[in-house]
């Protein structure tokens, strides 16, 4: 447990820890992991400067996370007198905050007074951009403590050229100006290799019978060295049994399809036949009587490899072709020990130049002389780390340890730029490297969220992921088109390509169930009238093909009489009337039971209309409770700590819907507005039709005169009553 007494602030749902004060920074290691809002954070991708990151990323894996972001903080504290340096405004660092009771703090003091004076300087805070002239001028200097050494750094010609041909066989680094180099490793492994190859080539005398000749009698050995073969085998089975004789020669049939094509003496067909007539005796002509595809491959031979070793001969037997591989294995097995070395660029007489003229260590000893200068070049960066701290640590903590530059007045580090778009503008919008796998994460965020592909004129793109978090999303859809503005002002051209719909308000949500009523309508209708048109176009079309080919069709036969038109069943006519008077029957019962709800009506359409909204507000209402900017940075490579809330108050401070400037006047007069739809009227027909129903119905009757009640009007007359019978006269 900590002795320290922090202070939190709470955002987003969050408690966050407040960061005012250097002791706050100083006690940092001691707050625990389980309160820091994020525990990593990508190094690219965010609005803080990415060599500041690639600095406090000690193991260059792209990721910060907690250890290196209190490794740096451990820095700063052995570097500055005062942690609160960190935290306060300005960019310059004051020489007067560096600690000169620590060794940090006296190499960093030292070497930044050093960079002012070479840069005659004499104010009492260093820049950046001091820092950056020095490391410019240093880097292009020939030797610079990087421990690379480009072939400029060389004074003799002979090893500079030494240096450019190790770049060619081994291969180059860039060194601090960006010019191609050698370093140690190169070096070693180049001139490893060229002592290698000179020994294996110390061995070629041993092994060649033909002296320099033997490379040329091998080479045109081996071209032809498993035809000959191949040519042996045969004839050997052509001696254990006649019949191969003819089976192992170019069969008829082969040399019937070779007839049938116009051949070159090289073509495939033709070197796939064997080498010469397969005969018991085995003795293969040099001459005449072989393969064409093979004949300048095998006078190669016999002049190269046969002539030199067996003397002039015109066949050449197996016990001949043994012979010769006999005496040409040795070099051939010397020549298949030879590896791929790096110094393949240079032939053996510039190898042993090299070896003897002890460039390797010509070229070793200027990178040491080089890499003496790397403490003055770390001191140097030393000072860039104090001032990147001074200016960008206070601003990583506000976006890793807690979140208050996003949930403040300030943009956060991730917050890309602003979209503008269907009359609103975005301020939450991150820069996304795959659209689709972004997405799969961050659905979970419950966050009506645009991804959006940018270009430039320039050529530039990339692709941005948007937070749509006020308004109503009814002419949001993949294809249109907006502006983003990045966090530098450069304005891109911004394409909707992906659409994760989520809810942005309860009052949006209200409205959901009629909106889809109306889309399904006009989808049902605009489906049928399509039908129609194409039943339609097929009539015309059908109309129009029979006139154009009337005058070339022979007559038609007569059309037999039209069937007389079917009569419409009773029973049809009675199921309609069923349907027609339960539908009346039904929109009577409810209209009655509202008239009869009396002065609690206005409640019973309010219950009307949530029982068909309700569920859809309580659906939206729940999700925007679950609302969170964790998914969102996850999917971005971000381990955020926290359920940080995205609320509907604070979602609507991240987009901004349009409004008239303060004091704007504006007039009202539009000379294309359609005609004003006169709802007065339909609103007093409607009421006008209610109370005739409810008149006609007996409710209001209590409220009416006698004569004008509909009880009285509906009343049936009495029939007259008969006359009594006379009595009987008595």
């Amino acid at each position: 447990m900590s002795d320290y007494r922090f202070s939190f602030f709470r955002a987003g749902g969050v408690d966050q820890v407040v960061l005012k004060t250097g002791a706050d920074l100083a006690a940092l290691p001691k707050l625990d992991k389980k309160l820091w809002v994020a525990l990593a954070c990508p190094v690219k991708g965010t609005a803080i400067d990415e060599k500041t990151l690639k600095m406090l990323d000690t193991d260059e894996d792209g990721m910060l996370r907690p250890p290196e972001v209190l490794a740096a903080l451990d820095w700063a504290k052995k570097a500055f007198k005062s942690l609160d340096v960190l935290l306060e405004k300005g960019e310059d660092l004051p020489l007067a905050q560096l600690d000169d009771s620590t060794d940090e703090g006296k190499s960093v003091l030292a070497s930044a007074k050093r960079i002012l004076e070479d840069q005659k300087k004499s104010g009492k805070s260093i820049s950046l951009d001091h820092v950056l002239a020095t490391q410019e001028a240093f880097a292009d200097t020939k030797l610079n403590g990087d421990g690379v050494v480009p072939k400029e750094s060389a004074d003799d010609e002979l090893v500079a050229l030494a240096i450019e041909e190790v770049m060619k066989g081994a291969g180059e680094v860039p060194d601090r100006s960006g010019k191609p180099g050698v370093n140690k490793e190169l070096v070693e492994k180049y001139f490893a290799d060229i002592e290698a190859r000179l020994a294996w080539a110390k061995e070629a005398a041993g092994v060649s019978p033909l002296a320099e000749a033997t490379e040329k009698a091998a080479s045109a050995l081996a071209d032809v060295d498993e035809k000959i073969e191949d040519f042996f085998t045969r004839c050997q089975i052509a001696a254990f049994d006649t019949r191969g004789q003819a089976l192992l020669s170019a069969s008829e049939g082969a040399l019937t399809d070779l007839g049938q094509k116009s051949l070159a003496q090289t073509a495939d067909d033709v070197a796939k036949l064997p080498l010469a007539k397969i005969d018991a005796n085995a003795q293969l002509p040099l001459e005449t009587g072989l393969n064409p595809a093979w004949r300048a491959k095998m006078a190669a031979f016999r002049e190269h490899t046969v002539t030199p070793i067996l003397g002039a001969k015109k066949v050449l037997t197996e016990a001949d072709f043994v012979t010769l591989r006999e005496r040409l294995q040795g070099f051939r097995d010397w020549k298949g020990k030879r590896g791929t070395y790096t110094c393949d660029n240079v032939d053996d007489a510039r190898a042993t130049v090299l070896v003897e003229g002890g460039y390797k260590d010509k070229i070793l000893t200027l990178i040491e002389k080089d890499l003496e200068l790397a403490a003055e070049y770390d001191a140097i960066t030393s000072v860039e780390r104090a001032v990147r701290m001074r200016r960008d640590y206070a601003k990583l903590l506000r976006n890793f340890v807690n979140f208050s530059d996003f949930y403040g007045s300030k943009k956060a580090s991730f917050q890309a730029g602003t979209l503008f778009l269907d009359a609103r503008s975005c301020d939450l919008c991150l820069v996304v490297n795959d659209a689709g796998k972004h997405a799969s994460l961050a659905a979970f965020s419950n966050a009506y969220l645009v991804y959006c592909d940018c270009t430039r004129a320039s050529g530039e793109t990339m692709q941005i992921a948007c937070a749509f978090t006020a308004g109503d999303v009814d002419n949001l859809m993949v294809g249109r088109n907006g502006v983003f503005y990045d966090r530098q002002g450069k304005d891109w051209s911004a394409t909707i390509t992906k659409i994760i719909e989520a809810p942005i308000s309860v009052r949006q949500a209200f409205w959901t169930p009629y909106k889809r009523l109306i889309r399904l309508v006009e989808e049902t209708f605009a489906k049928r009238a399509a039908e129609k048109d194409k039943e339609s176009m097929a009539q015309v079309d059908g109309a129009a093909a029979a006139a154009a080919t009337a005058d070339k069709a022979p007559p038609a036969p007569p059309a037999d009489p039209a069937a007389p038109p079917k009569k419409m069943d009773v029973g049809m006519v009675a199921a309609i009337g069923v349907a027609v008077a339960g539908v009346a029957g039904f929109l009577t019962s409810v209209i009655g039971m509202f008239l009869g709800l009396g002065i609690f009506m206005p409640l019973g359409i309010l219950a009307l209309l949530l029982a068909i909204s309700g569920p859809s507000m309580l659906i939206a209402w729940l999700k925007l409770r679950k609302r969170n900017l964790g998914p969102i940075l996850d999917a971005n490579g971000w381990a955020v700590n926290a359920m940080a809330r995205i609320n509907v108050p604070f979602g609507t401070s991240l987009t901004h819907l349009r409004e008239l400037p303060e004091g704007a006047s504006r007039t009202a007069d539009d000379p294309f507005a359609e005609k004003p739809t006169p709802w007065g009227l339909y609103i007093f027909l409607v009421v006008l039709l209610g109370l005739g129903v409810a008149w006609t119905m007996g409710k209001v009757d209590r409220f009416l005169p006698e004569k004008a009640r509909s009880s009285t009007v509906f009343k049936q007359p009495e029939a007259p009553k008969e006359p009594a019978a006379a009595a009987p006269a008595k």
